[in-house]
C-alpha cells in the first residue's frame, strides 16, 4: 500500500517522463552518436591517415548518470561519454574540430565548452535536450574491464570512470527496482530541500546514487518506503567522516591513486567521503565543507523525524518535501552578482563563478577557524530588471560553542577581496564580465527570491542562532 502510494507521490510530481519524451532522448542520442561518428572520419582524415583507414575510424557514444541508472525526469540532461582512437585528441580535436561542427547545427544551442575542469566537459542542447558530454581518446573502442584504463591519462580516466561507475552499481544493488524509486526520492527531496549540488559543495547524483545503493545494501528486503526512511535514520546519525563505500577498495594492477586517507594528506581532509565502487576508487564528494555537511545533517534529521511522524499518521510525504526556508534563517547574506555583455558570456562566466563559489565556503571556514560558516543557495537568480545579471547568495552564521562567550566580530572583507582577485583571475574574461559581492540583511533580500521558497516547514529544527556579523 505505501509503496503504490509513493509511486503515486512521484508520478504526481513529475518525475516520470513520458513514452513520447523517452523516444525523443533516444533520437536525439541517435543523432549525437551520427555526429560524432562524422567528426572522427573528418578529424582522421585531417590526421593525415589514408582512406581505408578513415572508412574504419569509429567513435562511440555511451550514457552514464541518471540517465543510465533509469531514474532521469523529463528535462534532465543526458550525461555522456565519446570514446575515440588515441590520435583525436582532447584539446586539437575534441574541443576544437567537434566544437566547431556542433556550432555549425541549427539544432545545437547553448554550447559551452569547459575544458578546464577537474573532468573536462562539452555541454550543450541538442534538439532541445541538455547533454553534457565528455571524452576519452584510447585504443579501443569498447569498455570491457580495467585494462581499458592503461596508457590513459587521468582527464580520460576520470571520465571512463563515469560509465563504469554506474554499471558497478547496478551491479552491486540487491534489488534494481526498489533502488530506482527510492533514488528517484531521494533526488527529488534533495533538489527540494536545497542540497543537492555537487559543484556547490553539497551533493549530486553519483554521491545520491551510492549513499542510496549503501542503504539498499544495508537493507536487501526493504520496501522503497522503508528504505527512505532507514536512509535518513543511518546517515543522520552517520560517523562522519568515515567514508560510504559499496565494496572493498582495491589497490588495482596499474598504479593509479586510490582513496586512502593512511596514504595521502589531501585526502584526510575529506568531509563526507563517499566513495565510487570501480577502480580506482576515489571520493565523488570532496567538495563537501565543514559548512555545507552541517546544513545536509541537519537535513537528514529532520526527514528522520518526519518519517517518523508518517510513520505515526502525524505527517505525510508532502511535509518532507516542503521547500528549504533559506531566506528565512539568517540575519545575514552574502550577495555575489554578476553581470557580462552577452548570453554566452554570461553563461560561461557563471558556469566560472558557481565552481569558485566552493572556495568562498572554505575561506570563511579558514580564516575564521570555522567560527563564520557559509551556507551557498545551490542556484543562481535574476529579477528581470536587470538584463545579463545574476546573483547567488550565502548564509551566514556563527558556529556554536559548547562555552557561551562573548559573540566575537568577524571582518570578512579581506576573504571577499581575496576571493573576487581569484574570480577575477578567469583565464577566458571578457570584456564586461564582472563581480559585485555585498552584505544584505534578511530584510532586504529581493522579492523575487521568496517565490522561490515557501516559509519553513512545522518540523524544520532551526539550531542556528542568528547574530550580528562585521563587514
Amino acid at each position: 500500500m505505501l509503496l503504490l502510494v509513493l509511486i503515486r507521490f512521484l508520478a504526481d510530481a513529475g518525475l516520470y517522463e513520458s513514452q513520447d519524451q523517452a523516444v525523443s532522448r533516444e533520437e536525439v542520442l541517435g543523432k549525437l552518436d551520427q555526429t560524432v561518428k562524422a567528426w572522427i572520419k573528418k578529424a582522421t582524415r585531417v590526421s593525415g591517415y589514408g582512406e581505408q583507414f578513415v572508412q574504419e575510424a569509429n567513435a562511440k557514444i555511451f550514457t552514464f548518470g541518471s540517465y543510465r541508472l533509469g531514474v532521469h525526469g523529463p528535462g534532465a540532461d543526458i550525461d555522456t561519454l565519446c570514446v575515440g582512437p588515441r590520435h583525436a585528441t582532447r584539446n586539437d580535436y575534441f574541443f576544437r574540430c567537434l566544437h566547431d561542427m556542433l556550432a555549425e547545427m541549427p539544432e545545437v544551442s547553448e554550447l559551452h565548452p569547459v575544458p578546464d575542469a577537474h573532468v573536462p566537459v562539452l555541454g550543450f542542447k541538442l534538439c532541445g535536450v541538455s547533454i553534457d558530454l565528455l571524452y576519452a581518446n584510447l585504443a579501443h573502442v569498447v569498455i570491457p574491464d580495467d585494462s581499458i584504463l592503461h596508457n590513459v591519462d587521468e582527464q580520460a580516466v576520470r571520465s571512463l570512470n563515469g560509465c563504469r561507475v554506474t554499471d558497478q552499481i547496478l551491479r552491486l544493488v540487491p534489488n534494481i527496482p526498489s533502488f530506482r524509486t527510492t533514488l528517484r526520492f531521494m533526488r527529488y527531496w534533495g533538489k527540494r530541500r536545497g542540497v543537492y549540488s555537487n559543484v556547490i559543495g553539497f551533493l549530486g547524483g553519483i554521491n545520491w546514487a551510492i549513499l542510496v545503493a549503501r542503504i539498499c545494501q544495508l537493507y536487501p528486503n526493504a520496501s522503497p518506503s522503508m528504505l527512505i526512511s532507514r536512509f535518513f535514520r543511518v546517515f543522520s546519525q552517520w560517523k562522519w567522516p568515515n567514508p560510504v563505500i559499496l565494496c572493498h577498495i582495491e589497490e588495482g594492477p596499474l598504479g593509479l591513486p586510490v582513496w586512502d586517507p593512511r596514504r595521502n594528506f589531501r585526502d584526510r581532509g575529506h568531509q563526507m567521503p563517499i566513495i565510487t565502487p570501480a577502480y580506482p576508487c576515489m571520493n565523488s564528494s570532496y567538495n563537501v565543507s565543514s559548512s555545507t555537511k552541517y546544513v545536509m545533517i541537519q537535513e537528514f534529521t529532520r526527514g528522520f523525524e518526519i518519517c517518523q511522524a508518517i510513520d505515526e499518521n502525524r505527517a505525510t510525504w508532502d511535509d518532507l518535501f516542503e521547500p528549504y526556508p533559506f531566506f528565512e534563517l539568517y540575519r545575514n547574506y552574502l550577495e555575489i552578482g554578476i553581470t557580462a555583455r552577452n548570453e554566452d558570456d554570461l553563461r560561461n562566466w557563471k558556469g566560472w563563478v558557481e565552481s569558485r563559489l566552493r572556495q568562498l565556503v572554505l575561506k570563511f571556514e579558514r580564516y575564521t577557524h570555522e567560527m563564520l560558516l557559509a551556507h551557498p543557495h545551490p542556484r543562481d537568480f535574476s529579477d528581470g530588471s536587470r538584463l545579463l545579471h545574476s546573483f547567488y547568495f550565502m548564509g551566514l552564521w556563527r558556529k556554536q560553542t559548547a562555552q557561551p562567550q562573548e559573540a566575537e566580530q568577524f571582518d570578512i572583507r579581506g576573504i571577499v577581496n581575496e576571493f573576487k582577485i581569484s574570480v577575477l583571475a578567469y583565464v577566458h574574461r571578457r570584456e564586461g564580465m564582472d563581480i559585485e559581492v555585498s552584505h544584505v540583511k534578511r530584510k532586504d533580500i529581493p522579492l523575487v527570491c521568496f517565490s522561490w521558497w515557501s516559509t519553513s516547514s512545522t518540523f524544520f529544527q532551526n539550531s542556528r542562532q542568528e547574530q550580528p556579523c562585521c563587514f
